[in-house]
């Protein structure tokens, strides 16, 4: 009973939310009824995360269940359990699984209420500074990609997943009106930061670049932003490689882990294990923003992932095409600190990894700001034709005005 109240209440509370938020960036009527179908279509992905966790298994169920094997703690309470990395998803559910004792079903929604006000943060920022929408087969990509499978699978259920994607986006969301929202880019570092330390450290240096290169702010603030993010990176350089489980943080300590992920998956039943440590840096980029395609496909989730992936990689072919210095220059800060943040993280992982599932998830937390960029360089693109198709046209107009004007003095 106790899990129903919880559920009902939460999903009235968002439902309201979604409303005024509506009102707040004054979206029109049909985008607030798309972000009411984006919760019930989330609610639907966590009861199915659920169920594909239940079957084929899953960290998921070890952070609920406070059993993961790999996290000793000696007579266990709630504090003992604070740390970073998976002590802090086991601390986020001490008190609703263990306390409360709501059933794992209900921890997944309530995980997956995050991930879907992470969403939410996203889908009002892209309304509110992308100059134009842009068609593929004729679908509007807005709202239309915010109905992405891994969007939301992997950000809807308990683990880490949920709280980054949530945290990153939240972050991003504060970072474009950082003058007012910096306490709350503070409290959703913290988040991220203790979740995984290494995408914190990611974003504070890709947050830094984003506003030193984007904003107007006086030189002697970012002097001092620059001297505080350069020393707050540097201090989070070793447990980054702690955390990918590597010496030094180098591409040749990546290269190496990758090598012996790739030959302990290749001897075992590993369907999605490719060894890509023998890849060439082409393939090894290709494979972690592409893959899997539809060939790869093992099951039906990597199925709708090729698809998804298929429009990323049509997409990118376009990113020379628009490639303008305007279009960088009128970029939204938040999209600037999440594609900056995107291509260290991309390195990292493409030469950490070597499981096409664990690559899913991973870039999860940052692929749609991918594609998010890709989209607004047509976007931008577009406008500017646009201005300056209208720009000639008022030239043209107004000559004719003249010659007109002429015409009847001459009579």
């Amino acid at each position: 009973l106790l899990d129903i109240i919880i559920i009902l209440f939460l999903t009235v509370a968002l439902v309201n939310s979604n409303s005024s938020i509506s009102k707040r960036f004054r979206l029109p009527y049909k985008y607030t009824l798309h972000l009411h179908y984006l919760l019930g279509y989330h609610i639907f992905f966590s009861i199915f995360f659920t169920w594909y966790i239940l079957n084929f298994g899953g960290d998921s169920q070890g952070y609920w269940r406070l059993g993961m094997e790999q996290v000793i703690v000696r007579d266990p309470s709630w504090m003992k359990y604070f740390g970073t990395s998976t002590t802090f998803i086991l601390w986020l559910c001490y008190i609703p699984a263990k306390i409360l004792g709501l059933s794992y079903i209900t921890g997944n929604i309530l995980f997956g209420f995050l991930g879907f006000i992470g969403i939410r943060y996203i889908f009002v920022l892209v309304f509110e500074h992308f100059p134009t929408n842009h068609k593929v087969l004729n679908i509007p990509l807005f709202p239309y990609v915010f109905y992405f499978l891994n969007l939301h699978f992997w950000s809807a259920g308990v683990g880490k997943d949920a709280i980054c994607f949530w945290a990153i986006a939240w972050f991003l969301y504060a970072l474009q009106k950082y003058q007012s929202r910096w306490w709350e880019a503070l409290i959703a570092l913290f988040f991220l930061y203790m979740a995984r330390p290494h995408m914190g450290q990611t974003l504070i240096g890709g947050a830094a670049i984003a506003i030193l290169i984007g904003s107007k702010m006086k030189i002697q603030y970012k002097v001092g932003l620059g001297i505080i993010a350069s020393a707050g990176t540097f201090y989070l350089l070793g447990s980054t490689a702690e955390f990918l489980e590597v010496e030094t943080l180098s591409l040749e300590s990546l290269s190496e882990k990758s090598a012996m992920t790739a030959r302990n998956l290749s001897s075992g039943k590993v369907g999605s294990s490719v060894d890509i440590s023998s890849y060439s840096f082409p393939m090894k980029l290709f494979t972690y923003l592409f893959r899997p395609l539809f060939l790869d496909a093992h099951n039906f989730v990597s199925l709708f992932s090729s698809v998804e992936n298929a429009l990323y990689l049509w997409l990118s072919l376009f990113i020379y095409q628009n490639w303008k210095p305007e279009a960088i220059r009128d970029m939204p800060l938040f999209l600037k600190a999440g594609v900056i943040t995107f291509i260290p993280v991309t390195i990292a992982f493409m030469y950490s990894l070597s499981n096409l599932g664990v690559v899913m998830r991973m870039k999860n937390m940052t692929m749609i700001y991918f594609m998010l960029f890709c989209f607004f360089l047509i976007s931008h693109n577009k406008k500017q034709r646009l201005v300056r198709s209208m720009d000639k046209k008022r030239f043209y107009q107004k000559r004719q005005a003249i010659i007109d004007a002429k015409k009847r003095n001459a009579i």
